[in-house]
């Protein structure tokens, strides 16, 4: 059972920076429990905030129902409290309510509601599916609004008046008038996450919109240098934030933006690059090409 309500999991994850770790894979494509193990175990030494397992980083959408359940139930017995962790919940209604009580069974902090699969939905269809979900458990839900499932700020507020276990508000759309209109309308009632890809490229401006943190998927390989833009990006070090954009995140979106699905395939090219491989990604994503993963590692290996 989770130690943290839902207030107090909200006020934990704006305190600092979240990871979203990647899914370890054998060569076979199942998943590497050992592998994952040590990941998670060398994220939770540094200072972040939360652990979202399975998550679009973790490529939460090409794991079973089963395997999802199995990654959480990992996480959580190795990270054993001393960071929350974050389950899943995808798919359709009645798959996203099968998975926010099976993350509670195994003891999650937390659940990230994904978009519904395909399908396109109403305002008032999404204010139902999101109120289902948080309904399913007593876990504190952080909704993700991007792709099919774009909640405007009425709806927003909808969902937040009728759910008091809604805690979050992800954005992974960037759209500064929607976020302005949500901010204001629904204002400090929910805690307001990054989720762009490759979020550090729009911290510092969101954080001007009540956005207080962001998904760091480069804390992955790079967890200290993460944790020090992100430092930066809070106190508002403007010099800073811009010179380490130049020095290694625009080069890293150079690469990342040659092929549809980068944004997760560059992830566990980093981590390769940095000598902890994660194991290939699944279909339909594709790995980086070996000569990629190479400029990735003399991207890294100019940092100072």
């Amino acid at each position: 059972m989770t130690e943290y309500s839902p207030t107090d999991l909200a006020a934990q994850l704006k305190s600092g920076l979240l990871s979203f770790p990647v899914t370890h894979f054998t060569d076979d494509l199942s998943f590497d429990d050992g592998a994952y193990r040590k990941h998670l175990a060398w994220l939770a030494e540094y200072p972040v905030a939360g652990l979202f397992a399975a998550g679009g980083t973790g490529e939460g959408f090409s794991l079973t129902f089963e395997e999802t359940d199995r990654v959480v139930r990992t996480a959580v017995d190795e990270v054993a409290g001393a960071v929350p962790v974050l389950a899943p919940a995808t798919g359709s209604t009645a798959n996203a309510v099968a998975q926010a009580k099976a993350a509670e069974a195994a003891g999650a902090d937390g659940l990230l509601l994904m978009p519904p699969y395909l399908t396109e939905a109403s305002q008032a269809g999404l204010v139902e599916h999101v109120s289902a979900v948080c309904r399913a458990s007593g876990l504190g839900v952080i909704v993700y609004s991007r792709a099919n499932a774009v909640l405007n700020d009425v709806s927003v507020a909808a969902i937040a008046d009728r759910n008091p276990t809604l805690i979050g508000f992800k954005d992974g759309v960037g759209n500064i008038e929607q976020m302005t209109r949500t901010y204001a309308r629904v204002g400090d009632r929910l805690t307001y996450i990054g989720g762009l890809p490759t979020a550090e490229t729009f911290a510092l401006p969101l954080l001007q919109l009540g956005v207080s943190t962001y998904s760091s998927a480069l804390f992955n390989f790079l967890p200290q240098w993460a944790i020090e833009f992100y430092d930066a990006v809070r106190v508002q070090d403007r010099d800073e934030v811009y010179r380490r954009l130049n020095e290694f995140v625009i080069p890293y979106l150079d690469i990342r933006d040659r092929t549809s699905g980068y944004a997760v395939s560059i992830v566990k090219g980093g981590l390769a690059a940095v000598g902890r491989p994660a194991g290939p990604v699944r279909p339909p994503l594709t790995d980086l090409r070996d000569e990629e993963v190479a400029e990735l590692r003399d991207l890294i290996a100019r940092i100072p």
